[in-house]
C-alpha cells in the first residue's frame, strides 16, 4: 500500500502507482495531490482494515507528512513505535548507542538555547532539530565565538519555516547538539525484506562546497560508490535490523565513513527513501531500479548487469535551494533555462513554487567521466546568478 502527502509526489511516482496498479490509500490529502480516478484507490477503513489482518503488508509514502495518519490509525501495530525511534534523533542516538558509546551528544530544548551553558559542550559540533528535515535549522560550530551568531540564525530559521511542515516531520521544540562526525557522507536508500534482511536500492554521495557547508545542494551516485559503500552500509543495516526486528520496512539513511571505513550514522528516516521523490527516482534515471517497486514486491538489484551499461556515468541530484540573501517577495522569476544550459545532459527538471517551498525546484542530471566540474560549479554556486529580481518602483 502506498501513503501519499504533500509537498510533492513526482510524475515518476504516479506513472508506478498506474502501470504496475499498486493500491493507494484514498486520503483526503492524497486525492486532492492526484486527481487520477483510475488508480487503484481503497479507503482509508479498507486500509487500516487489511493492516490488521496483516501486519506485516508493505507500506511505502512518499512524505513523512503522514507519520500522523499512522500514529492515528494504526496505533495497534509496531509501526508507529519504529518510526519514531527514526523520527527522534535523540532516541536514535539512545538506540544505538552501545555500539557508538564514544559518540557526543546531548538534547536540549529550543527554549533553553539562549542559555546554553558553552562549557558543558564539545567543540565543534552540529545542532539541529531533534525532529527534522532538509537539513532546516542545521548548523556547525566550530568556535565558543560563533554561538551567538549561529544561534541568532537559527531563531530567524525557525521562525521563517515554521508552519511549511507538520510536527511529526519538523518539531523545534527540541535540538540535538552532536560532534561533527568526521569522513564522507553518503545517503542510501534500502529496505528490509519480509525476513527482516536488508536491501540496498541506492547510494549516493552528499557533496560539500567546504567544512561549514551543511546544505542538501548535491547529491551523486555511480558504480564506484555504490561498489565501495555498499558491503560497509550493509553490515550496519544488518545491525539496525537486529536492534528493531524490521520487516518491510523501507528507510532513507544517511552516514559518515571514515577514511579507514568506520561507518557512523547521522540519521535514518523512516517509511521513505528520499524526501520530495529524489533518491527513489534517481536509481531509475541512473540504474533503471524502480525503488518503489523493489520495496513493494520485494526485488533485489542485480549490480553486476546494471554497471554494464552505466560505466563512466555519474547521476546527480542537484537542490536548488535559495542561498542568495535575496527574500522570495523580491524575486520576479528564476531563469532555468540559463541553469539547463550549464550541464551536459539535464534529465529532468522539476520546478517548485519558492513562494510555498524554500527551493526553486530540483534538477536530475548525467555527466559523463570528466566533466565532473559542471557539478562543482553548481556546488559552490550562488543562486544569485539565477534570479531575477523584481523591479522598484518610487
Amino acid at each position: 500500500m502506498i501513503l501519499l502527502d504533500k509537498p510533492y509526489v513526482s510524475d515518476f511516482l504516479i506513472k508506478t502507482i498506474k502501470e504496475h496498479n499498486l493500491e493507494v490509500i484514498a486520503t483526503p490529502v492524497a486525492k486532492e495531490l492526484v486527481q487520477n480516478t483510475n488508480l487503484n484507490w481503497i479507503s482509508e477503513k479498507e486500509a487500516i482494515h487489511k493492516y490488521k489482518e496483516n501486519p506485516n503488508i508493505p507500506i511505502y509514502t512518499n512524505s513523512e507528512n503522514t507519520i500522523n495518519w499512522i500514529e492515528n490509525n494504526l496505533d495497534f501495530s509496531e509501526l508507529p513505535n519504529h518510526i519514531q525511534y527514526f523520527k527522534d534523533k535523540i532516541l536514535f542516538r539512545e538506540l544505538i548507542q552501545d555500539a557508538f558509546p564514544n559518540y557526543y551528544f546531548q538534547g536540549v530544548k529550543y527554549a533553553d538555547l539562549d542559555n546554553l551553558n558553552l562549557d558543558d559542550v564539545v567543540f565543534p559540533f552540529i545542532i539541529k532539530p531533534a525532529i527534522g528535515f532538509f537539513s532546516l535549522g542545521v548548523h556547525k560550530v566550530d568556535e565558543p565565538n560563533e554561538w551567538p551568531e549561529v544561534l541568532a540564525k537559527i531563531q530567524s530559521e525557525i521562525s521563517a519555516i515554521q508552519g511549511f511542515y507538520p510536527v511529526e516531520v519538523l518539531d523545534a521544540d527540541y535540538f540535538i547538539i552532536e560532534e561533527c562526525i568526521k569522513g564522507e557522507e553518503y545517503a542510501v536508500d534500502c529496505y528490509f525484506d519480509a525476513n527482516g534482511k536488508p536491501v540496498i536500492l541506492n547510494i549516493s554521495h552528499h557533496v560539500f562546497s567546504s567544512g561549514k557547508d551543511v546544505s542538501d545542494r548535491v547529491y551523486s551516485t555511480s558504480q564506484e560508490v555504490i561498489e565501495k559503500i555498499h558491503p560497509i552500509a550493509l553490515n550496519f543495516l544488518e545491525f539496525l535490523s537486529s536492534k528493531l526486528a524490521l520487516k518491510n520496512f523501507p528507510i532513507h539513511i544517511e552516514v559518515r565513513i571514515d577514511d579507514k571505513g568506520f561507518l557512523n550514522p547521522i540519521e535514518v528516516n523512516p517509511i521513505r527513501f528520499g524526501g520530495w521523490c529524489t533518491t527513489s527516482d534517481l536509481s531509475w534515471f541512473a540504474y533503471g531500479i524502480n525503488s518503489y517497486v523493489s520495496f513493494l514486491k520485494g526485488l533485489k538489484p542485480n549490480w553486476d548487469a546494471i554497471f554494464k551499461t552505466r560505466e563512466d556515468k555519474k547521476y546527480s541530484i542537484i537542490i536548488l535551494d535559495n542561498n542568495s540573501g535575496i527574500p522570495e517577495n523580491q524575486i520576479a522569476y528564476f531563469d532555468y533555462d540559463l541553469l539547463l544550459s550549464e550541464f551536459e545532459n539535464p534529465l529532468v527538471l522539476r520546478k517548485v513554487d519558492f513562494k510555498e517551498y524554500p527551493i526553486f525546484g530540483i534538477l536530475f542530471t548525467e555527466t559523463s567521466k570528466g566533466n565532473e566540474v559542471e557539478l562543482e560549479q553548481i556546488l559552490s554556486a550562488n543562486m544569485n546568478k539565477y534570479i531575477n529580481q523584481k523591479s522598484v518602483i518610487d
